[in-house]
């Protein structure tokens, strides 16, 4: 069984990892999980990201909220517990899968210091999901959502089309996504970190090749 991973290009203006701004003894004080449209807290991603921070013993830093339908209220829920959970001072780090891969472009703006990872993240989420609207089923459950049209306004109303420091930010973006747009999602985060990879698919099915990448970027052991 062929067990390589598939071809990829790493770019990394400035270089990778900034030891001042982020020592890796130290880590992040609070790292948020967003998942994708119709996922859930149990997708592989979420579960092995969950699995990387209890073998370092850290597993009261990660919180990989399940994220309700509505944009609105998904980003009040999670900006409410970001201020609960980081400490004063604390070091935030998020990560998102294509929509949460945009919700968590929306708080890296909000939060200048956050360290962002974007996996496949949807660009312009108003767009992709119209076909979309009405009850679907969520994956890795037994919940359905309810998706309306004034959820696409919403997801509108929040797009931030710069970055204030595109260096805080790591995208790992697959050329095989059968969902969305690999030159549109290179071409929205220039000045970026950058993984692009030749080939897999949507769900970064070699998640466990990219890992690796990922922990280092947000200083998790």
């Amino acid at each position: 069984m062929n067990t390589a991973h598939p071809p990829f290009e790493l770019l990394s203006p400035g270089g990778f990892v900034n030891t001042e701004q982020n020592p890796p003894e130290d880590g992040p004080d609070l790292v948020v999980y967003l998942h994708g449209f119709r996922s859930s807290p149990s997708s592989v991603k979420a579960q092995k990201m969950i699995t990387v921070f209890e073998q370092a013993g850290w597993s009261q830093r990660l919180w990989v909220p399940q994220l309700p339908a509505s944009p609105a209220e998904a980003m009040r829920m999670v900006q409410a517990e970001i201020q609960c959970r980081l400490p004063e001072g604390g070091k935030l780090s998020i990560l998102g899968s294509s929509l949460g891969g945009f919700y968590a472009t929306v708080l890296g703006e909000q939060y200048p210091d956050a360290r962002v990872v974007l996996m496949n993240p949807a660009v312009k989420p108003y767009e992709d999901l119209v076909d979309q609207i009405g009850r679907k089923k969520v994956y890795f459950s037994e919940e359905e959502i309810e998706f309306v049209p004034e959820y696409l306004n919403d997801l509108k109303a929040m797009e931030r089309l710069t970055l204030q420091n595109p260096s805080r930010y790591f995208l790992v973006a697959a050329t095989g996504d059968e969902v969305l747009d690999f030159n549109q999602m290179v071409a929205r985060y220039p000045g970026t970190h950058q993984c692009r990879i030749q080939g897999s698919d949507h769900a970064l099915t070699e998640f466990d090749d990219w890992l690796p990448l990922i922990q280092l970027f947000l200083g998790v052991k």
